[in-house]
């Protein structure tokens, strides 16, 4: 085997070599979903089954499964397990690979054409009518390349063979080879690197919105999962005030069937009790219930494998609220808003974005004038090997300067996509101000609920100090005949009431510094988090 055919046959199998290496992800089997008629026309009714009648007024039973759960684990969870953000971090990972797709543009395209003819045509001579019969085999293949410039470079290595029954042609068969270098290159319209680097200009701006949503997405989970968590441990003192407020009802009915039995007060200072200590098992059920909302809520967020949202495990929050006054500046804040919310960054992209297709629609208004060279070197032999010996020799080149125009007559679709792009970028102008003023009237917002609510919580602990003095003289008065059951209950319960606005306060008052740093674009604490896309592995 000789160089020639060496070559012909790199030229052949490398493109199938490169070409057949598999570098996609592991295939996904072809999936269809076909529901029944029925399950979407028929609507089933819901059958419940009556219960046994339950007269228990006892607050239930604690359950005997809990974890103690600091806001620090619940973060981490969050960030690890949860369904919303899993799904959000794929974006990214979508993006980045749009940007490799477009990217690819400049890779070098191999092609081939195989063709075969055999023809067999009538000549007239001066004697009689004759076949003309020619076998005609050609061979083109070669690599084309995109360039950064928008040109085209192109290599064509041609290979024909032909046999005829004509007598006049010296060579039969004949061989004829042809290597061929062209370029074309577009000097106005999609000529130069920005023009062909618009496309994957525009990708990397989608890129990078989709990291600043996906991080604006993970801000959003961390604030909704310490909201939950402040919220549960709310719940959970609430609990523990109204279980305060039975064991304060159920010691008054005590002392007023004690003092009933010694005949100092009437008997219906005990039914005035009894009512009491029923009214507020009544408040147990409503914050047990309340409870287990609020853990079903924690549980969904934090997603963790062994907290499915249908357990019965408790939670029991281990970090105490940060009960701090903090000083808090508005221009420095706002500012911060300013830096880092991610939505701000996601419009100045998006403006980037639109400055690059203003640039390149107004090279789309330019009229096409496109260079082309082309440069080829001819063989020619009785065997293929005589025709790519004359082709090596370089003996016969040709040359092929060219040059095309098309000028657009009036080019108004072009001017008006250009004059809409223009009106595109001055709404998102627009719409960055505005956004900008939501902002900075959110961290305003933020600031002002925050020292409101540390106000509510140096009022609410006033009030419980009073309301329970204020319980102590009624029991005192109740003792002394002075007052009714009705009276120590109503001031328990306003204790109970007061109680429960302290805990709503300093609750708020946390919810409000959550707010706060979300409104900012940063969050609550010290620790700083780093987030990875979800990657494939190839």
């Amino acid at each position: 085997m000789n160089k020639k055919h060496v070559l012909f046959g790199w030229i052949v199998g490398l493109p199938l070599l490169l070409f057949g290496c598999d570098t996609t992800p592991e295939p996904v089997s072809f999936y269809e979903a076909k529901a029944k008629p029925e399950k979407l026309r028929q609507i089933e009714p819901l059958v419940l089954q009556a219960a046994e009648p339950n007269e228990q007024t006892q607050p239930a039973a604690p359950l005997p499964e809990e974890i103690r759960l600091t806001l620090e684990q619940c973060r981490a969870w969050a960030l690890e397990n949860n369904l919303g953000l899993k799904a959000e971090l794929l974006s990214p990972t979508i993006a980045s690979e749009a940007l490799s797709a477009e990217e690819a543009k400049f890779e070098a395209s191999f092609f081939t054409r195989v063709q075969y003819s055999k023809t067999d045509r009538p000549v007239g001579t001066a004697l009689f009518v004759q076949g003309s019969s020619t076998d005609s085999g050609t061979v083109d293949m070669g690599v084309q390349m995109p360039l950064q410039t928008g040109g085209t470079l192109t290599v064509d290595l041609v290979d024909n063979r032909t046999l005829t029954n004509q007598t006049s042609f010296f060579l039969n068969p004949s061989y004829s080879t042809g290597l061929a270098f062209s370029i074309s290159q577009p000097l106005l319209r999609n000529a130069g690197h920005r023009a062909s680097m618009h496309s994957i200009r525009l990708r990397r701006y989608d890129q990078q919105m989709a990291e600043a949503r996906t991080k604006l997405e993970v801000i959003s989970v961390l604030a909704a999962a310490d909201r939950a968590y402040w919220r549960l441990a709310a719940a959970r003192k609430e609990l523990e005030v109204r279980l305060q407020q039975y064991e304060l009802a159920k010691a008054q009915l005590e002392r007023a069937q004690r003092m009933a039995a010694a005949g100092q007060t009437a008997e219906v200072e005990v039914l005035r009790a009894q009512a009491g200590m029923a009214s507020q098992a009544e408040q147990i059920i409503l914050a047990e219930n309340n409870l287990r909302a609020r853990q079903r809520e924690l549980k969904r967020i934090v997603n963790q494998l062994n907290l499915p949202v249908q357990s019965t495990v408790r939670l029991i929050p281990a970090t105490e609220p940060d009960l701090l006054r903090y000083e808090l500046d508005a221009k420095d804040l706002v500012a911060k808003a300013i830096e880092n919310r991610m939505e701000l960054l996601e419009m100045e992209l998006q403006i980037a974005r639109q400055v690059s297709t203003i640039d390149y629609l107004k090279n789309q208004a330019l009229p096409v004038v496109n260079l082309e060279y082309t440069y080829n070197i001819n063989g020619l032999g009785p065997t293929r090997n005589d025709s790519y010996d004359l082709l090596q020799e370089n003996r016969f080149s040709d040359h092929r300067l060219g040059l095309t125009m098309l000028i657009p007559l009036g080019n108004e679709a072009a001017k008006s996509t250009l004059r809409a792009a223009f009106y595109q970028r001055m709404q998102l102008l627009a719409t960055q101000e505005n956004r900008k003023s939501l902002i900075e009237m959110e961290v305003l917002n933020a600031i002002d609920q925050t020292e409101a609510n540390w106000q509510r919580i140096l009022a609410a602990r006033q009030n419980v100090l009073l309301e329970a003095r204020l319980v102590e003289a009624e029991i005192r008065q109740f003792e002394n005949g002075l007052r009714t059951s009705t009276d120590v209950l109503q001031a328990q319960a306003r204790l109970a009431d007061a109680q429960s606005a302290e805990i709503r306060a300093v609750t708020e008052y946390q919810i409000s510094l959550v707010d706060l740093a979300y409104a900012t674009g940063t969050l609550m604490g010290a620790a700083k988090v780093d987030w990875e896309p979800i990657t494939v592995r190839r």
